[in-house]
């Protein structure tokens, strides 16, 4: 139980849970909504069981951060059209502001009465083994919850929560690679208090496992993994990047050393005047690509443009360039991604290494290849060990390079054909804009949310 003397953790406790009378009227709505879904459902000839799931099932919500979560239960010999068809046709007529949402089937997320809900299809499977889909282990993961999550460990959940909130490292969506709902709860079931986390987890190193069950876990290159109880095959930390993994170790150590409130509900962080950025920014070289918002949900925006900034310094750095750091950017009209060279323009020439001299065939390969080839600059040599050819590099611009070379590139299925059609090399100056000054504060700020 969360001791009675720490003051930081109750007084975060009273300010997340639910009073009473938002409880009540919580769980009104949600019977109101099972009951219109119910009515909904009698017209087709099938049978459909509406379960609510996540955290409002479980008991670990947080007052002011609450999503109603509802599974449509279909047969497993359903077709997955007429289970996509089914799911779409009840949240379009029952949520206010509808938007169709894509997993492995489509789900609609929308309002109800004033909460954020979701409405997704699944199949029914007594085990994983089971499974057609990977929603289709979410109802077996909000039974287990509920099977083994005490009273008091739901309150332990809510505090850990909104320790991951105010680090900024609560979510497992692509836009924040955190920690999920379910994650912590597992976390909460592993060690019991929120205390006893934070003491082990200020000691985590990359690769730590984590299972609830018996069975030997398989492995996993991940910086944390947990098993999941419900499917021993599956890293329940999988989303969980590096960076929020290391965020997380250093906020628990920080948070043992000296606890405080600011861990749980930080100062927000306040956009920097332009003339600060630019002058944080005034010895490094900037390149941005820049290009239409395809105007995709995050879920798909975010892993394509991370797929797209690692493309843009993969090539950068074949033809020699180096890229010492890439980010991205995302306004209502436009997206782009950011790269800092260490320099912009490179030598015109370069030495090329070839086979050691003792190897005859490939000498002779080399230099058949090189003797006249367009971009030799001389003819190969040798030091006596190793044979060398001096060419003229493809590139020695990277405005050039990106210019040609991006629209050959794999950026996802969203992103490509956008930028096949139209992109702009955009350099510092128009960089430096007052749209982007929270972006650019959020990557030079070196203070950590609890630290500001």
């Amino acid at each position: 139980m969360i001791s009675q003397s720490n003051d930081i953790e109750q007084q975060v406790l009273k300010c997340i849970t639910p009073t009473a009378k938002e409880e009540q009227t919580l769980q009104k709505t949600i019977q109101i909504l099972l009951k219109e879904i119910i009515k909904q459902l009698h017209q087709y000839k099938i049978t459909i069981t509406p379960q609510l799931v996540g955290s409002t099932a479980k008991g670990t919500y947080l007052r002011n951060d609450l999503d109603i979560d509802l599974f449509l239960v279909f047969p497993i010999t359903t077709p997955r059209k007429t289970l996509a068809n089914i799911s779409r046709t009840v949240g379009y007529t029952l949520l206010a502001d509808p938007e169709e949402c894509y997993a492995e089937h489509p789900y609609i997320r929308g309002i109800y009465h004033g909460y954020k809900t979701e409405i997704v299809p699944c199949y029914h499977i007594e085990s994983v083994a089971n499974k057609l889909s990977a929603v289709d282990r979410t109802p077996l993961h909000t039974s287990y919850i509920t099977k083994h999550l005490t009273f008091t460990q739901q309150q332990e959940v809510r505090v850990f929560k909104q320790f991951l909130h105010g680090i900024g490292c609560y979510g497992a969506e692509a836009e924040i690679e955190g920690f999920s709902g379910y994650l912590s709860e597992l976390i909460i079931l592993q060690y019991h208090t929120f205390q006893n986390t934070i003491d082990h987890a200020s000691k985590w190193k990359p690769g730590i496992t984590i299972t609830l069950t018996p069975d030997d876990p398989p492995s996993f290159s991940t910086p944390l993994i947990i098993i999941d109880p419900v499917d021993p095959e599956r890293n329940v930390a999988s989303a969980l990047s590096q960076e929020k993994f290391d965020i997380f170790v250093h906020a628990c150590q920080q948070y043992k050393k000296t606890p405080s409130l600011q861990f749980f509900f930080p100062n927000p962080l306040k956009p920097w005047p332009l003339n600060q950025i630019s002058e944080q920014l005034k010895n490094k070289n900037i390149i941005g690509v820049e290009f239409q918002n395809p105007g995709i949900i995050n879920e798909n925006l975010y892993p394509q443009l991370r797929k797209a900034a690692r493309a843009m310094q993969e090539i950068a750095i074949t033809y020699d360039f180096q890229i010492y750091r890439t980010c991205f950017y995302i306004t209502k009209q436009l997206v782009g991604v950011v790269l800092f060279p260490e320099k912009n323009t490179i030598s015109p020439t370069i030495e090329h290494t070839g086979p050691p001299v003792h190897l005859e065939k490939n000498v002779k390969e080399f230099r058949d290849k090189w003797l006249h080839h367009q971009d030799t600059i001389a003819q190969p040599y040798h030091d006596g060990k190793r044979w060398y050819v001096r060419i003229k590099r493809p590139y020695t611009n990277i405005i050039k390079l990106l210019q040609d070379q991006i629209p050959q590139l794999r950026l996802g299925k969203h992103l490509e054909p956008i930028v096949q059609n139209h992109f702009t090399i955009v350099r510092k100056p128009s960089l430096l804009r007052e749209e982007l000054r929270f972006f650019w504060t959020e990557q030079l700020d070196s203070k950590k949310p609890w630290e500001r």
